[in-house]
Formats: structure tokens, sequence, C-alpha cells
């Protein structure tokens, strides 16, 4: 026991629940001794020598002297690479049953003995030995895999090799411990590439040297940058270099460490030093996709191979606020009509634990909340909706009627001996299901009827890593708990962090089912690779204070360079009572954010706009209209991030990864294509440098044009941010009064929804000038619906034509929008 896990059990015991919890955690520790193979003998293992390869649709497998290895390439270029067997299936994280395989692919020798597998998009070099470099189809190395390792239970070694020596490579791989082996593999990149990714992280977005562990873990309190890990890892890497761009991705959900250290150029005698990556994993299989291209394509063929990103209604675009600890009817209708008197847009509000019964899921407090769907249908008569909570966790409380079904549906973790796991979580001792298994997934979106019932509309899932509080040790299930795994069989150690994803998937699926005429609205705390499918995710519980504020940023960025595209922060922060400087600056950066959300913890400071005084009101205030002028770009954004896989939020970099300036700025980021933002991340700023990509960029504030690629110091007073518009951009908004009454053309758009939500008024096209002899564009999807009705993209291209911005709508022979062309001096 370290002194963190000491000082966790001294504060912890002193309460009922903290007994519970040491109980729990002592369970927990036994379970594991008894279920868990005790540590033996291993051997180490490499692959050897190749000695043969077959040709296969896509490429083949390479078979060497301890192992082999299979290479494949899809239609769209991604590769697949697996050792000792391992293929593409089955995957948590791959959509369906993956991409096609690119027939034009050709496996052939290579000169020094190894094998090549040639294609249009990429090509793929196998030494003789074990190494993978993955290059241009010119030849230009993006990466460099060494021979793996693997470390295998003596016995278990013995047998395979045995296996192999008699060819029979599909008992071999059995006797290898059907996933127990450790393994390692160690990469080289350029030495001018920079890393990202690795699902939700606190520092960056840029991860620099060190060591980053690949496991679900509620931090155990609030979170500042640079502890880790947190909610949500993946084994995902996007890596930036002069050569190019490419994500890699190893798909294994044990628990495993990423080690990273960047190259130098010119080190030593003149020479580059690589930088270097190391995948450690404690079981689980060896394989591995990799994609390559611009980050454009890159992120496409990830959703291509991962899923399309859930499209959210158009309210889930709006303004939230949301408190642990509103604790009546009375104090969420006090809360929405602060908002309306002081005409401040509001789309939803989300309930926290405590409007259950006793913390109890899928039960409501009666005293408290006497007529929940009442409250439910009063407000979205106002364009609010309602948003619950659901944990995992059901209390062990028999004639409880969740966990009856539960127990009636045999749904729930048992551990080695066919017990049920039990752990200690807000509602006492309680049970998990075991989101692994399509039975129990069913059984468990059956009940979110129940949710939908009392009115609300959406959904946001909580403590899903899952969490067993525990005063030492890891505060989660038994490693040696017993999960399905959709059939196969396994533990905990590979269920854990696939455990997240596994219930949004059983919450979408049954939205999807409940109320077919809707979009869902869902998002998580936990998850892993694909979750995008089934919804997005926030911050979880950063701290309040200007280093929580930055960690927001970067775990947005982060998590949308792995696929992620719709998250956002606890506006303020979740623990503590922020200042009003430090609300207003959050507030804006959260207006920029796809999920725009106040939250914060029931013994934490409040977080309406008015709790911090007429000028954090006003600012506050201007930086909420100004994200509901915005909706229909938002919206639009949606779209393009299921369609293209972009996110909405985009590191400065995004279209010239070749900058390496860019690529080191941590403190800015692109909305879409069309606009930069620089939040003020720092207290007392009232200016702040901007770097800015190439071409001609407008202040929105000022309209002053700035030349890129360079750094601009610009003004930005507690009243705003400084956000920048690309010269060109076609930026769909909602038409204001004050827009209206200034010069622009007709006819007028489609009104959206209306109410508090601000979703109303017709769509404007507010254009950029683009640049003299230049030409620009934007699009727009004209949805402010929760259906699925498919919507077409209107495409605009706009030029200087005889000293005048013309815009132009594709297929048509006038624009079918006011347009209302800003920055036509520069």
């Amino acid at each position: 026991m370290d002194a963190h896990d000491l000082l966790r059990l001294v504060r912890t015991v002193r309460t009922a629940r903290g007994v519970r919890s040491l109980r729990s955690a002592l369970r927990r520790r036994s379970a594991d001794r008894a279920g868990l193979p005790r540590p033996g003998a291993e051997r180490a293992r490499v692959p050897g020598a190749a000695q043969g390869a077959d040709p296969l649709p896509g490429g083949g497998v390479v078979h060497f002297a301890r192992s082999s290895l299979r290479v494949r390439v899809a239609a769209g270029g991604a590769v697949f690479c697996g050792w000792d067997g391992a293929g593409p299936e089955p995957s948590y994280a791959v959509n369906g049953p993956g991409p096609e395989v690119d027939e034009r692919a050709v496996l052939e020798p290579d000169t020094d003995g190894g094998w090549r597998v040639v294609s249009e998009r990429v090509l793929v070099v196998v030494g003789r030995h074990g190494t993978v470099e993955v290059r241009t189809p010119g030849g230009v190395l993006l990466r460099r895999d060494l021979p793996p390792r693997w470390w295998e239970p003596a016995d278990a070694a013995a047998d395979a090799a045995a296996a192999r020596a008699q060819h029979r490579p599909g008992e071999a791989r059995e006797r290898q411990g059907a996933g127990e082996a450790r393994w390692a593999l160690r990469s080289e990149v350029a030495a001018d590439a920079r890393f990202f990714g690795l699902g939700g992280r606190s520092a960056g977005p840029r991860l620099r040297d060190g060591s980053y562990r690949l496991w679900n873990t509620d931090p155990d309190g609030a979170f500042v940058p640079g502890d880790d890990p947190l909610y949500i890892t993946m084994p995902v890497q996007l890596v930036v270099a002069d050569a190019g761009t490419h994500l890699v991705f190893h798909d294994d959900s044990w628990d495993g460490r990423v080690t990273l250290a960047e190259g130098e150029e010119g080190a030593g005698s003149g020479h580059d030093r690589p930088g270097r990556c190391e995948v450690r994993m404690d079981g689980g299989p060896l394989r591995y996709w990799v994609l390559v291209g611009t980050p454009a394509r890159v992120l496409h063929g990830w959703a291509s191979l991962t899923g399309a990103a859930a499209l959210p209604p158009a309210w889930a675009l709006g303004h939230h606020h949301s408190r642990w600890g509103f604790g009546s009817e009375r104090e969420v209708r006090r809360v929405v009509e602060g908002y309306a008197e002081r005409g401040l847009p509001l789309s939803a509000v989300h309930l926290d634990i405590d409007h259950f019964r006793g913390h109890r899921v899928f039960t409501v407090d009666r005293e408290r909340f006497p007529d929940l769907p009442g409250l439910a249908a009063e407000l979205r008569e106002r364009g609010v909706r309602l948003v619950s909570i659901v944990d995992p966790a059901v209390k062990a409380e028999p004639g409880q009627w969740v966990f009856d079904s539960g127990a009636a549906a045999d749904a729930f973790v048992r551990d080695a001996r066919g017990r049920r796991v039990r752990g200690e979580v807000w509602p006492g001792e309680s049970v998990f299901p075991d989101f692994t298994d399509p039975r129990v997934r069913k059984w468990w979106g059956g009940l979110y009827g129940e949710r939908l019932a009392q009115g609300f509309s959406g959904l946001w899932h909580d403590m899903n890593e899952p969490v067993s509080f525990a005063p030492f040790g890891d505060p989660s299930l038994p490693l040696s708990a017993r999960h399905s795994l959709e059939g196969r069989g396994g533990d905990h150690r590979e269920a854990h962090n696939v455990y997240g994803l596994a219930m949004a998937r059983a919450g979408y699926e049954a939205l999807c089912e409940l109320r077919p005429g809707e979009r869902p609205f869902l998002f998580s705390r936990s998850g892993w690779a694909g979750m995008q499918r089934y919804g997005g995710t926030w911050s979880g519980d950063v701290a309040t204070g200007w280093p929580g504020l930055r960690a927001s940023l970067s775990l947005v960025l982060g998590l949308g360079l792995c696929g992620v595209p719709y998250s956002g922060p606890d506006i303020g922060g979740f623990s503590g009572f922020p200042s009003p400087e430090l609300y207003v600056r959050w507030f804006q950066l959260g207006s920029c954010l796809p999920l725009f959300r106040t939250h914060s913890a029931i013994n934490a400071g409040r977080r309406e706009p008015w709790e911090f005084g007429g000028e954090a009101l006003e600012h506050a205030g201007a930086a909420l209209r100004e994200r509901m002028r915005l909706l229909p770009y938002f919206v639009t954004l949606a779209h393009l991030a299921r369609h293209t896989g972009a996110p909405y939020v985009r590191p400065v970099w995004w279209r010239s990864p070749e900058d390496r300036a860019l690529r080191d700025c941590e403190d800015a980021f692109l909305l879409g294509d069309s606009l930069l933002v620089a939040p003020v991340l720092e207290q007392g700023a009232d200016r702040r440098a901007v770097r800015l990509p190439r071409g001609l960029w407008y202040d929105t504030a000022t309209g002053r044009a700035y030349e890129g690629p360079g750094q601009v110091l610009l003004d930005a007073p507690l009243s705003r941010i400084p956000v920048l518009a690309r010269a060109g951009s076609v930026i769909p908004v909602q038409r204001t009064a004050e827009s209206a009454s200034g010069p622009s053309s007709e006819p007028s758009g489609p009104s959206g929804l209306s109410g508090l939500s601000g979703l109303s008024g017709p769509v404007e096209l507010e254009v950029w000038a683009p640049a003299p002899g230049r030409t620009g564009g934007g699009v727009l999807v004209p949805d402010g619906g929760d259906g699925w009705e498919p919507q077409e993209t209107v495409r605009f291209t706009t030029r200087r034509r005889n000293g005048a911005v013309v815009v132009e709508q594709e297929g048509a022979e006038e624009v079918g929008y006011p347009v209302r062309v800003r920055g036509e001096g520069a």
C-alpha cells in the first residue's frame, strides 16, 4: 500500500460508507487472490527469422520461426497487422464486419529476405526478423515497428512451441494462454513527429515524453493537468510529422502503458534521433491498425473503421445547465425562470443522482419531485429538455424492482466462484450489470423506458469505468470478475476498459428502439475506441481553477483526435468556487465547444451566470447569445462530423500539419474550418498572442485582417475572447434583429425552434470576404429538428468580382439565404 492509498484509507474509514468501502476492497483483494492465475515462470519470445509467406486477398501471412504476421490492406488504405493469428474480429472498436480488403494489394518478396505489401495508398515492408515499416506509396517512412516480444507462462510457451513445430498454428495460439501473454511493441517515427491522442488526457493535447496508462479510472476527486489516467483511455495515437500524418490503434482492451519519447533532429553526431513509442500490454491480442494521409483523411478513415459519430438532436447543441444538488422541482423551476427573466437562452437542465430515491438508479424521490413528468412537460413547452443521469451500479436490495429484475435475468457480474460481485457505490452495496453480454444489454435497455416515461429527453452515463469505492487499490471491480465478452468468456482484465462503451451501446440502442423517430441524446463519462457511435462524453470532475480550465481544452482536443467529436467540460469546474473572472473565461471557452454545459458538485459554488455579479452576467450572456447565433454552424459541424469524422474542435495545424510551430500550439483551436478561437487561459490577461495558420484571417470583433502564418497580439478584454474568421468563409448563423437591419440580400431562410432554447429565427450566411485573387466557401446543413430525416448539404462559393464579393450556391441560380458580407475592405 503506497502513501496515496494510505491517505485514502485514513480519510475514508471515518464514515459508514467508508467502512463498507473497506469491506468491498478487502473482498476484491480476496477474490483476485483466489480467481487470478498465480504469477509463475515466464518465457520470452520473439518472432525469429522469416520462413515464408502465403498471399491472401489484401496482403498475406508472413511466417516466422516462432510466430506469424497477418498483413491486410483495406480498400480505403487502412493497414491491419495481426501477430500470432490475431484477426480484426472480434473487436469492440471495429464497426460491423470491418472494411473490405483492397483486392489490388499484392504481397511480394523484398530484397533482404523479408516481404512487402504494395498498394495504391500505402506500402508495408516486413523485415526478415519481424520489423514492420509503414511507408507512403513513394517509399517515405512514416512508422517502423521493431520485432515484438511476448512473455508467456513457461508451460503454455512450451506447448505452443510444440504445436508450432507440428504446423498447428491455431492450437499454438490457443496454448499460448488465450490472451494471457504479456507483450511489448517498440516503434520509431520521424525525429520531428509529435504525438496526440490516447483518449482523454488532462495535459496536452500534444503528448510529452512520459508513460501513459491505458486503464479507465476515476481519479478519486477533481483532477488537474498531469493527473493520469482519467475516465477514457484509448490505445489510439495520432502522429504528425513533415513526412505525413498517421494514426495507429492497438486493438487490445487490457491494461497497458504507452511510453513516448519525442525525437531530436541533428542529435549526436549530426544524425536524427527518431521519436520512440513503446506499447506494453498485460494480455490480449497483438494486433493494430495504421491509417495514413492528411489529418482529415486519417480521421475519415478512422470513422469508417470504427463507426460514424452519433448525431445529437439540434437542441443538444444549445446551453445545458446542471448541478449535483438541485434538490427539488421548485429549485429547478427557479433556475429555469432565472434564465428566462434575464433573457438567457437555455436548452436543457440535467438532474444528478439527488433526484433518485436513495441514489437508486431508475427511481424518483417523490417527496422532492412529486410530478417529474409534469415538470418535464412544462419545461419542454418552454423549449427546455430534461436530461437524467444513469449509473450502472444497482443497489443489492431484494424487493427493489431493478435488482429483482436483474437477478431474474441473471444480469449481474459474478466472480470466479459464481457469486455476484458486490461493490460500494452511491446507493450503498451494489451489483453491476455485465454489459458485455448482449442479453444483458437488451435487459438494461428496456429499463430506459422508465426514464422516458418520467419525461426525460436525454441521458448521461456516470460512474461507468466502472467505479466501486475503495480506500486502497483500484476503485473498480475485481480483476477476476467474470464477463461474457459476447459469449467468448473472460474476466475484468479484458472487460474493464470496454465496460462504459458497452453500457453506452445498451442505452443508445434502447433509445433508438423506444423512440425510433428521435435521435438519441446520450453522453458517457467512460468509454473506449468507437464510443462515438453511441454519443459523446464530458470532462468528468475537472478541478475548479485556471489549470482545470486549461485541462478542459486539452481533453476536448485530444478526444476529437481519437474520433470522439462531441464533448465538453464542466464550466466553472466541478469541485470549487470559481472567481467571476475564471467563470467568465470558462463560460467563453465552453460556448465554443460542442457540449456547452455548466455543472458542479453538491458542495461547490453555484454556476448560474447571475451568481457572479452584473459584469460577469453581461459577459456570460454575450457569449451565450453568440453561441445561439452560431447554432446553424454547430448543427452543420455535427453533420460533418458524422459524415467525415472531422471533429468540431480541431487543432490549429489541422489544415497545415507541416507547420511545426502550429503543432506545438495548445492554447487555441479551429472551430470547423472557418473560425479560430483563442480562449484566455491565464488569470488577469486582457491581451494574448495568437498563432495563425497560413492565409488571411479577420478579427470578428474589429474586422481587422491579419495574414498568416505568423503570430499576432490581440486584445482580449473580459467581455470577449479573440475569434478570427478565415477569409472567404461562409458561416451559417441565426439571423438576429441587428443583422436583419443591416445590409444583406434576401430571401429569408427557414425558421428553427423557438422558446427558452433560443433556437429561433431564420438562417443567414455570414460571409467573410475572400482575399484578392482567392476564392472561399462553406456549407450549410439546414437541420433544426430531432429526427432522422436526411438533410441535404448546401454548398457555397465566394469570390471577388469587379471589387465586390460574390456568393454562389451550388446547383441554384440564386442564393436561397440572406447574405451578410463582412471584411470587404481587406
